[in-house]
Parts: C-alpha cells; sequence; structure tokens
C-alpha cells in the first residue's frame, strides 16, 4: 500500500477520491482546510506527514470569483502548488496536478494537448502558472509528475453554482430559467475522473500532460432535452439570451493519449450520468 495524500479532500472531486482509495484499502492522507491543513501556512504545511504519491486538488476554482477577487486566486493557487512542490522534493515522491480546460477558443477540434494554450480569466491563467512550476520542478528536481487537464466536470455532490446541479435544482421547481442555449461543452463524469486519477497512480514516472474528458460535447439546450425525455415530465424552461462576451462555443477533449498510454476510457456516457443524478436528487 502506498500513502497517498489528496489535497482539497473535502471538495466535490476530492471526496470521491478519497472514497475510492479507501474502498481500495489506500493509506489516505487528507489534506483540507477543514481538516485543519491551510495550504497556504508554513506552520499547516510543515504538519503534513511523508507520503509516496500527493495528488494536488486543493485551488480557489469559481471562475466569476476569480475576476472578483484576483489577488486571492494568484496568491492561494500559487503558494499551495509551490508548497506541495517543496514537499514532494522533500520526500522524494510523486505528484498528481489536476489543471484544467486551458485553450480558450479553439483552433481545431477535437483538442489535443498540443493545442495552443490560451486562458482566458484569471482561475485558468493561475493553473497554467501551477503547471510551468510543476515543469520546473520536475526539470530541476527529477520529481515524477503529472498533469491532468479535466474538461466539464459533473456528478453527485457538485456544487449548485456549476451548470448540471443548477439545472437539477431548478427542475424541482418545475420550471428552468438559463442564460445561453448555445455553448457546447465536453462533459466527464466524476467515477470517469477518479479512476483517470487512479490509473494515473499506479503508473506515475515521469512528466506527462493528458486531457480528461469524454470525446464528445453537448450543448446546454441538448442537456436540458436529455433530461426531459428522461424525466417525461412538462419542465417550463427559458432562456434569458444573455450572451457572454468572448464565449468559447464548443469544445471537445482529444483524449487518444491517455487512451494509448494509460489505456484509459470514459465509461459514463451523458445519457448515463444525468439519469445517475436524476435518480438520486428529484
Amino acid at each position: 500500500m502506498k500513502n497517498i495524500a489528496v489535497t482539497g479532500s473535502a471538495g466535490f472531486v476530492g471526496r470521491h477520491l478519497v472514497n475510492a482509495l479507501n474502498k481500495n484499502k489506500e493509506n489516505v492522507i487528507e489534506l483540507d482546510i477543514d481538516k485543519g491543513f491551510d495550504l497556504t501556512k508554513k506552520k499547516d504545511v510543515e504538519r503534513i506527514p511523508k507520503f509516496d504519491v500527493i495528488v494536488h486538488l486543493a485551488s480557489k476554482s469559481f471562475v466569476p470569483h476569480s475576476f472578483e477577487r484576483p489577488y486571492e486566486f494568484y496568491h492561494d493557487n500559487y503558494v499551495m502548488t509551490l508548497n506541495i512542490l517543496e514537499l514532494a522534493r522533500k520526500y522524494n515522491s510523486k505528484v498528481i496536478f489536476i489543471s484544467s480546460y486551458l485553450y480558450g477558443k479553439p483552433e481545431y477540434l477535437p483538442i489535443d494537448e498540443k493545442h495552443p494554450i490560451k486562458p482566458h480569466n484569471p482561475y485558468a491563467q493561475t493553473k497554467l502558472i501551477c503547471e510551468k512550476l510543476c515543469e520546473g520542478y520536475n526539470r530541476d528536481f527529477g520529481i515524477p509528475i503529472v498533469i491532468l487537464r479535466p474538461f466539464n466536470i459533473y456528478g453527485m455532490g457538485q456544487n449548485s453554482s456549476y451548470l448540471i446541479p443548477s439545472i437539477t435544482e431548478q427542475y424541482k421547481t418545475g420550471s428552468i430559467l438559463l442564460k445561453d442555449p448555445r455553448p457546447k461543452r465536453d462533459f466527464i463524469y466524476i467515477s470517469d475522473v477518479i479512476d483517470s486519477i487512479i490509473k494515473v497512480i499506479k503508473v506515475i514516472n515521469s512528466f506527462s500532460i493528458y486531457n480528461i474528458g469524454y470525446g464528445k460535447s453537448y450543448s446546454i439546450y441538448e442537456i436540458i432535452e436529455i433530461i426531459l425525455n428522461y424525466t417525461k415530465k412538462n419542465i417550463k424552461v427559458n432562456f434569458t439570451n444573455d450572451f457572454r462576451k468572448e464565449e468559447v462555443l464548443n469544445t471537445v477533449a482529444d483524449i487518444s493519449k491517455i487512451k494509448k498510454e494509460l489505456n484509459w476510457f470514459p465509461n459514463i456516457s451523458i445519457e448515463v450520468g444525468l439519469r445517475n443524478i436524476l435518480e438520486k436528487n428529484i
């Protein structure tokens, strides 16, 4: 058994990962501000016991807040990642850094890992800065690091400020009001994301970057259609047609690299994923 540390262990992805690792009888070290670890504080970081692998999930991540509080996002996300990398150097351990979608408006679809990087908000910019930190620590100190770039994660327990839980919460009221029906996103179900992380834990030994997605995109309107076709209920759906400036209208992940190198494949279709959520929430 390995000692596996998980930062952000009380968050959406963190909770699912910790549960999966516990089921696999791994020794899990939970690192979260809810567990008494503020990873921006040196005194808290120094209390972290030795680990073999660390999965770095902790970050400030809600994009609208990154425009309102940019200093907080840049400072905290950078300092947490730097502290984690320093610990990995000290403990001679491996790092899995959970990044984000960094490609901006796509120049081509599907989007592979060689696509130009074009962060389009402060949150994404912090993730790019942290990726560069990871590259430096791998180059200079030989720390094995894998960076995962998940596209749009969804699943049970996600905060209602995100699209799909917002839709399912509104569904309960009999009326759904959304802004722009046009954007298409590559949605990846939480259990598939967890499977990808566990795959990486088993094989990490150098430096790699992988996209994590399903490989197909769906518009907001199509998501609504799938939900209504499944539930067969008469729900009022309206769109304000409030379009965001510089909106990214389509994203599709090219996941051929992780399929080929790690034999990872997503298993949960959008229809099955939405059904799993609906059966437990409405």
